[in-house]
């Protein structure tokens, strides 16, 4: 048996990165991503590939900003790991998975391949989220009209008031800003995130008490693929009133009336009390994303 090949594709050879079953129905799951073929690379023995991977990004990012797509043959984790540690970009891994996909041992000996690959190539587990779907069949609930939501063009305000909801936190990859830079590197994050959405700057708004009083901020977004929830906030001296559920109700008839009729969302697995204002509202789990991250993040 010959040893191991890794090459990247590019547009004369793209098609070979579907020569690997799906078993975790990733494409089915994400029709609308696209990858460029030179952020694809595939492991070959013998001249067959035996893994593959592609990273992703926006279409005016210059480098991949997640890996989104690990798969192997058979008793191929190392030919899958070797993608990862041989590839120029150490970016996040982020793991779309069926829902209850531990209750199923077939799924779950796929997904943990795939765990067992990142782990091989140096990266640690970061967070376990849920994600949903809204669709129109799952009802638009009625709006609780505790609140006063305007349009604020001051990034400075939302700024703060990130500042202000991430110190008491429950995200993962907010809490890992906060341990690498800081409150200002979570809320500079966060701004840079709904920046690079192509929804319009206008639709990000501040909720206040109908006294005038800063409860939260939402922003209804955009991304390349689809609506999204795109943040949920409360500030910490306005928590235990459940204004969560008003931001989130409140984003999701926004974007309803620009014309969205599917809305993606996410949120982690321990973050229960938003968990459980996703399924107050009306949102369905419809797969589960785990993110590995490698602790240098440097090739």
């Amino acid at each position: 048996m010959t040893g191991l090949v890794i090459r990247s594709l590019d547009e004369s050879s793209a098609h070979e990165f579907d020569s690997l079953p799906d078993p975790l129905g990733v494409r089915a799951a994400h029709p609308l991503t696209r990858h460029r073929p030179d952020w694809q690379r595939v492991a070959l023995r013998d001249g067959r590939i035996v893994a593959r991977a592609a990273w992703w990004g926006g279409p005016d990012d210059t480098e991949p900003l997640c890996v989104d797509r690990l798969d192997m043959a058979d008793a191929e984790v190392e030919a899958a790991a070797e993608l990862l540690r041989s590839a120029p970009w150490r970016v996040d891994i982020d793991f779309s998975l069926p829902a209850g996909w531990r209750d199923d041992p077939a799924l779950r000996t796929a997904v943990e391949a795939r765990f067992g690959a990142a782990r091989a190539a140096g990266y640690e587990l970061l967070v376990e989220r849920f994600t949903y779907v809204w669709t129109p069949e799952c009802g638009l609930p009625e709006r609780p009209g505790r609140l006063v939501f305007a349009p604020e063009p001051d990034d400075a305000v939302f700024f703060e008031a990130l500042r202000r909801i991430h110190s008491v936190t429950l995200d993962a990859h907010s809490l890992k800003a906060i341990a690498e830079g800081g409150l200002d590197k979570a809320a500079q994050e966060e701004l840079d995130f709904f920046r690079w959405c192509p929804s319009p700057r206008e639709w990000w708004q501040v909720a206040r008490t109908k006294d005038g009083d800063l409860v939260g901020i939402h922003v209804p977004a955009r991304n390349f693929q689809s609506p999204v929830v795109g943040f949920i906030g409360v500030v910490p001296e306005q928590r235990g009133h459940g204004y969560a559920h008003d931001l989130l109700v409140e984003c999701t008839h926004f974007l309803v009336e620009h014309g969205a009729d599917r809305i993606v969302a996410a949120t982690d697995r321990g973050n229960h009390p938003m968990a459980a204002h996703f399924a107050k509202v009306g949102y369905p789990v419809t797969r589960e994303r785990v993110n590995f991250h490698h602790p240098d993040g440097t090739p």
